[in-house]
């Protein structure tokens, strides 16, 4: 699939984010991934606030390749594939920004563009297009 880096974000590793086996636990993979797809959406001029129409998600999915632990950073590489009428794939690299070369993670999620009021998909914005390159 053809996909273009359209975003990257550091982050942190908190304390909090380790379970009972010392290491992140795989739902903050997630939050990483959510985090980068709404910043890159905010540092677009899409405000992620209720009302009108804007992306909800359909689907998500990762795979933990290494294990991560406090302290550290991660970086998160989002990018976009071709879109549809209303909906488009991201794809996301997870590193540590210490470790840039190894990946640990590796995911993404089908955001579909809807309007909230009628909870249907609509099609995606031109602007939206424009993000993504196409």
């Amino acid at each position: 699939m053809d996909k273009k880096l359209v975003h990257t974000a550091c982050m942190p590793i908190r304390w909090g984010d380790m379970d009972a086996f010392g290491h992140v636990n795989n739902t903050v993979f997630f939050r990483f991934m959510e985090q980068a797809r709404i910043e890159w959406l905010e540092e677009n001029g899409l405000a992620m606030v209720g009302g009108g129409e804007g992306p909800v998600i359909v689907n998500a999915q990762c795979s933990f390749l290494r294990q991560l632990k406090y302290p550290g950073a991660v970086e998160v590489r989002t990018f976009a594939g071709p879109p549809g009428r209303s909906s488009f794939d991201t794809m996301v690299e997870i590193r540590r920004t210490d470790q840039p070369d190894l990946l640990v993670a590796e995911g993404g999620a089908k955001v579909v563009w809807v309007n909230y009021a009628e909870e249907k998909s609509v099609p995606i914005p031109a602007s939206v297009r424009a993000l993504i390159g196409t």
